[in-house]
């Protein structure tokens, strides 16, 4: 039972995840937004947003290290185990601490400002929810992994890039401890639900602002005009001349 848990539980995920996202873009592209509250309060959000974020971007960082890359590579690279962990515990720390901080700024402003709080789904609130649950299991991961031996480069690792092949190694998966196990089903579920919340405005990224060229205001008042360089007043053309009916 265990072993088919882990077996079909990444594949119902991934599924999700990639059909949901294109049913949601080709049926709801107006609704592809992360819904900004800006409007209603930014002295947290200005402070809670860019932890998260930043944060965030630091432990997909490390995920992408620790599951994609195998334990032989780093070593034929030169980099000796105890290097690798001492980088993973003190970098992972850091940006789990920004991502729990920044969370925590986001769910206090979204409880305490009224018109946030209205403005919040029930598809917000399942996401926050995960969220939550994924931080917790994943910090109690690195935090106790300071002080155990217990190697998940060497079974959690091997079971998540075994799911892109055809013999996934689920036996490698089912042996490890509890708070991996947990960790990976929080995960696997957000990423199942990710299509329909919030979360799809991570593919939105505004590249294009990059290369847009740069916008001119004028203004449609010419004593305002003539304050602004980059304006250009309007001005009513002469009226031709008036000619008599007895020419």
């Amino acid at each position: 039972m265990t072993a088919l848990l882990w077996m079909t539980a990444p594949y119902v995920a991934f599924t999700s995840f990639v059909l949901g996202h294109i049913w949601r873009y080709r049926s709801d592209q107006f609704g592809w937004t992360t819904r900004s509250s800006q409007i209603y309060e930014r002295r947290l959000l200005r402070l809670g947003s860019p932890l998260f974020h930043f944060g965030l971007l630091g432990v997909f960082g490390g995920h992408v290290v620790g599951l994609m890359i195998p334990e032989s590579w780093t070593s034929a690279a030169g980099v000796p185990e105890w290097v690798y962990h001492l980088m993973a515990v003190t970098m992972g720390s850091l940006a789990g601490f920004a991502v729990v901080a920044g969370l925590g700024i986001l769910l206090y402003r979204r409880i305490t400002v009224l018109e946030v709080r209205q403005a919040t789904s029930r598809s917000d609130k399942l996401m926050y929810l995960l969220l939550v649950g994924a931080l917790v299991t994943g910090m109690l991961n690195t935090l106790t992994n300071v002080f155990a031996s217990y190697n998940y480069r060497e079974t959690v690792s091997p079971w998540f890039r075994s799911l892109f092949s055809v013999h996934p190694a689920v036996e490698l998966m089912a042996e490890a401890p509890w708070t991996f196990q947990v960790h990976a089903l929080i995960v696997l579920a957000l990423l199942g639900v990710w299509p329909y919340t919030r979360l799809v405005h991570m593919f939105s990224a505004p590249i294009g602002y990059l290369m847009r060229p740069d916008l001119v205001y004028r203004s449609r008042d010419p004593q305002k005009a003539s304050g602004n360089r980059y304006a250009k007043a309007w001005v009513a053309p002469e009226a031709p001349p008036a000619r008599s009916r007895w020419v």
